[in-house]
């Protein structure tokens, strides 16, 4: 048995003409073929009618085999919904229309989106052919609408095409703002270029996956209220005027010494400088995480051992540079050997001393999280 059935995906026929769907049988498809074109005369949903009703006339001419007719919608505004009433009505027709042959389908439709319903179709009917009705005057208008309308509505496509286009048609108008500037055409183009070429490196690395996540990450750490947020921008402030002390230190040490100072004397120079404010910068975040891990009850006694161990790190390292550094330069600590042996066995101590006693401290009075076996987030 052949069916032929019309398919009308945004339920034009059921809207305008208020009849039940759907539609089976040559009268019936006539009549609401007629009572469309009677309410809306430039509905192409009025083409696909009765080009299903001359196809099912050719067909019982030509074919021996039986031949019907139907009409089936889906619904307004929602692809994924108007698939799914389509094939309801279609499982409705074949109910209807029972019959010991096997039923075959010519769908007719009036453009490419009604098409992606095929493989609605195809899941409960075979589909021996399909025939799309368009006014000859509009003919692959819609299509091309239609593809566009694809294009533009996919987040991926439309970053990767419509960003660079839009890009090189700034090109002209920024060229023209900058020469009232007296700015040369060469470097508006130079940043264009800049910027196509950055974007390309971004979506040929698929960098966009990585942004969005640590973009999330950063939306999460402001709405739940974390002091770590607070702290590392502190550290990173710390971390700042750090190198710029070693680096004024370095500077003076240069300007105290004959000729081009070695690679240890300007090593040993910028860390003397910049350690105190890189152990506060160690510190502060350390104790932002700690506060942070409390208050999310994952709190350990060991992890009060960072600001200890960054203590101790620093204490060494400042003895040990200022080892090396020569006195009567502003803003150096020289150490003598005897110094330098004391500086590295407070800090040697300092660490040592820390983790056996937190470690007690944790076997005696276990916190909730370490009863949990949980780690750190």
């Amino acid at each position: 048995m052949l069916l032929v059935l019309c398919v009308d995906l945004d339920d034009d026929l059921g809207r305008k003409t208020g009849l039940d769907t759907p539609v089976v049988g040559r009268q019936n498809v006539e009549d609401a073929a007629v009572a469309l074109a009677t309410a809306d005369p430039e509905d192409s949903d009025v083409n696909v009618l009765f080009q299903g009703i001359q196809v099912h006339d050719q067909l019982l001419e030509d074919e021996d085999e039986e031949v019907e007719v139907a009409a089936v919608t889906g619904v307004e505004g929602s692809d994924v919904k108007a698939n799914r009433e389509i094939g309801a009505e279609i499982d409705t027709v074949l109910a209807s229309i029972s019959t010991g042959e096997s039923v075959h389908a010519i769908v007719i439709t009036d453009g490419a989106q009604d098409e992606s319903v095929l493989p609605v179709i195809r899941s409960r009917v075979p589909i021996d052919g399909v025939r799309r009705v368009v006014v000859r005057q509009a003919q692959n208008l819609e299509s091309m609408y239609y593809t566009m309308k694809q294009v533009l509505a996919d987040p991926e496509t439309r970053g990767t095409i419509l960003v660079p286009l839009g890009i090189l048609l700034l090109i002209y108008p920024f060229v023209t703002i900058a020469s009232l500037f007296d700015v040369p055409g060469a470097v508006v183009l130079g940043l264009i270029s800049a910027l196509l070429g950055l974007y390309t490196l971004f979506r040929g690395l698929g960098l966009e996956s990585a942004v969005d996540e640590a973009a999330n990450r950063a939306r999460n750490v402001l709405y739940t209220g974390r002091v770590t947020i607070i702290t590392y921008v502190a550290a990173a402030a710390l971390l700042v005027v750090g190198g710029v002390r070693g680096y004024d230190l370095f500077q003076n040490v240069s300007g105290s010494v004959n000729g081009d100072p070695a690679p240890g004397l300007i090593l040993a120079a910028l860390v003397h400088g910049a350690v105190e404010w890189f152990a506060a910068a160690g510190i502060t975040s350390s104790l932002g995480q700690v506060t942070d891990e409390y208050l999310h009850d994952r709190f350990k006694w060991r992890y009060l051992n960072a600001p200890f161990y960054v203590s101790a790190i620093a204490i060494v390292l400042y003895a040990l540079s200022g080892f090396f550094l020569p006195a009567g330069i502003d803003g150096v600590q020289t150490f003598e050997l005897t110094g330098l042996a004391v500086a590295l066995t407070v800090g040697t101590l300092l660490g040592v001393l820390s983790t056996l006693t937190f470690a007690v401290v944790e076997a005696h009075f276990p916190t909730s999280a370490e009863n949990d076996g949980e780690q750190p987030a």
